[in-house]
């Protein structure tokens, strides 16, 4: 009984002292006098009661667009199980992305920033954790794989800290293109120290007169500009296309970067875990129509294409 300590005071001091109802044993401390039964090993679910099929079927259900409720609904598992189960996985997708998104060959890398807001609208907003949010996203044009990411307001703050997570997973020098907010600038700058070519691609939208259109429809585009900040990147490359396409993807995918519903994130500390999760899934779970296979395994980090079973599982 070395192993074991009194879960009071920490003494090995112990004695036998019967079992539960249930047959789990149970010890006496000698020094303290506390009767309690060993804790039991914490599985890869902490503490909770989700078997792993549970808890995997749950991850999908949220990577598929559903919302907590519907999930609630479907499931039979009640909201706050389902909420705890998404910030305890989205905890290690952040592990994930850290640790396995390392070293990567990415020549044309394209960034943008996708709305939403938790809580409130801005205008409501007492907290700079309620509001309007915005996912700055950093993605490889040719293995569509989402290298870095990061969840704020639209500033310099997370700006900064978009790039600098992007120039600790890539190698050479890239070549950048972003849209036309500022911040981006610095950012780049300080991030790559000058080792990098980057080009802002400013575009022009058409003005509407109509506030009820302007709020439900997208704006027409005018024009848009070239602009080389930094280096020599080839110009006729320098596009967002595709991160926009990812951007579709997800609102698609994550319900609550669904507009006009009532499925926003209500905590910031959820809004995180379901982007860390959708990320992990994006680049290591889903295949790829234009692939036909994970963009990591594009990149060449994994050999094979993951289960979601290995999401939750990841220490």
């Amino acid at each position: 009984m070395a192993h074991i300590t009194c879960i009071k005071c920490e003494s090995t001091n112990l004695v036998g002292y019967g079992k539960t109802k249930a047959g789990t044993p149970r010890f006496k401390c000698r020094d303290c006098g506390k009767v309690f039964c060993p804790p039991k090993p914490k599985g890869p679910l902490g503490d909770m009661r989700l078997t792993l099929k549970e808890a995997a079927s749950i991850c999908r259900l949220m990577v598929e667009g559903m919302s907590i409720r519907s999930i609630e609904r479907i499931t039979g598992h009640h909201r706050d199980t389902v909420l705890k189960l998404l910030v305890l996985v989205g905890e290690k997708c952040e592990r994930i992305m850290a640790e396995k998104v390392r070293g990567v060959s990415a020549t044309y890398i394209q960034c943008d920033e996708v709305y939403c807001f938790v809580q409130c609208k801005q205008r409501k907003s007492i907290s700079p954790l309620t509001g309007q949010q915005f996912a700055f996203t950093a993605l490889d044009a040719e293995t569509k794989m989402l290298l870095a990411y990061s969840i704020g307001k639209r500033d310099s703050a997370t700006a900064h800290d978009l790039m600098h997570q992007l120039a600790k997973r890539i190698e050479d020098a890239p070549e950048i293109t972003t849209d036309a907010f500022a911040a981006f600038v610095n950012a780049i700058e300080s991030a790559f120290l000058g080792d990098v070519h980057y080009t802002q691609l400013n575009k022009q939208f058409h003005a509407e007169f109509d506030p009820g259109r302007a709020r439900y429809s997208p704006a027409k585009l005018i024009s848009q500009a070239k602009q080389i900040i930094f280096g020599s990147p080839d110009k006729d490359l320098a596009s967002t296309s595709h991160v926009e396409r990812a951007n579709l993807t997800i609102r698609m995918h994550m319900r609550r970067f669904t507009r006009l519903t009532n499925a926003f994130s209500k905590k910031l500390e959820n809004l995180k875990a379901a982007f860390a999760l959708h990320a992990v899934w994006y680049n290591f779970v889903r295949v790829h129509q234009t692939l036909r296979c994970t963009p990591a395994q594009e990149a060449g980090i994994e050999a094979s294409i993951w289960e979601m079973e290995d999401v939750v599982t990841a220490v």
